[in-house]
């Protein structure tokens, strides 16, 4: 009988098994496998090899002796300085951005692919940094003794707690937020872990295609937010809004359900209650 290979897995199901597990998460090699929704072709391998060659590059100039702080600028001068990595202020808005692979090509990205390079680099030369979810604006922060360091991805800077403040202040104004809901800086500065970091670069991507009205690219980065965050009911909503737009009224149906099970009480329960009715109305069985 003659031996038929196991068929290699679709790029969603490789994502599966990266994220399944908190524990061992590869932070890099995940961002890096959301591209291949865009180019299944993507060899995932081959772009971590090339952050490997960038942090051998980086660890040879480490001299014995080498303080941390010391350390840390020089990870900054050889990522912003010599290497050129920058924010992408001329087209800020583009999925190539959010690709890992594309921001090592072009030397521009958004704080957030730019954050998970410099905290792969930052791992590989002995350095104990974080990303930080911060409102609007995705930084990393460094361990010095006992206090940080946070950095701006975008230009290198090393922000002082005056300018945290102030990149605060904005946010809070935009966002509308009563003045006794305020909560101190330090409660924005907590370290993001690596899904969290995930589930941010998944949500640019999202916005990017909802905005192109692409809805089989937004289908493609929903399917991985579920998979990611399987308990999140707004992404399950989403995602059946998505499906029920191209056409797939049963598994839309199966979403709805799910979003209606969890958030009943919700401002949008109304609305989606009678767009599942609709569903089962067009000839679907009743779900169980």
């Amino acid at each position: 009988m003659r031996y038929t290979p196991p068929a290699p897995p679709t790029p969603l199901q490789y994502f599966a098994c990266l994220v399944a597990e908190d524990r061992g998460l590869n932070l890099l090699e995940a961002a890096i496998s959301l591209a291949q929704d865009d180019q299944p072709g993507l060899d995932v391998q081959t772009v971590l090899a090339a952050v490997d060659g960038l942090a051998h590059r980086l660890r040879e100039r480490v001299t014995p002796g080498m303080t941390v702080a010391e350390r840390l600028r020089l990870l900054t001068r050889f990522f912003h300085g010599e290497l050129g990595f920058a924010g992408n202020l001329n087209d800020y808005y583009a999925a190539d951005n959010s690709f890992i692979h594309r921001v090592l090509e072009t030397r521009r990205g958004i704080p957030i692919t730019l954050a998970v390079l410099l905290l792969e680099l930052g791992e590989q030369l002995g350095l104990r940094m974080a990303g930080v979810a911060f409102p609007g604006h995705f930084l990393v922060k460094c361990r010095l003794g006992l206090g940080e360091a946070v950095v701006d991805p975008f230009t290198g800077e090393t922000l002082s707690p005056t300018r945290l403040e102030e990149l605060l202040s904005v946010y809070r104004q935009g966002s509308e937020l009563p003045r006794d809901l305020e909560l101190p800086l330090e409660f924005f500065l907590q370290p993001a872990p690596p899904r969290q970091i995930l589930a941010r670069m998944l949500r640019n991507l999202k916005e990017v295609h909802r905005t192109a009205r692409d809805l089989p690219m937004q289908l493609g980065v929903l399917q991985r937010l579920v998979v990611l965050l399987p308990g999140d009911a707004a992404e399950r909503r989403d995602r059946g809004l998505v499906l029920e737009a191209l056409g797939h009224p049963a598994a839309a149906a199966d979403d709805l359900a799910f979003y209606l099970a969890q958030r009943g009480d919700a401002p949008d329960a109304p609305a989606l209650r009678r767009r599942l009715a609709m569903l089962h109305g067009a000839g679907m069985p009743p779900l169980q």
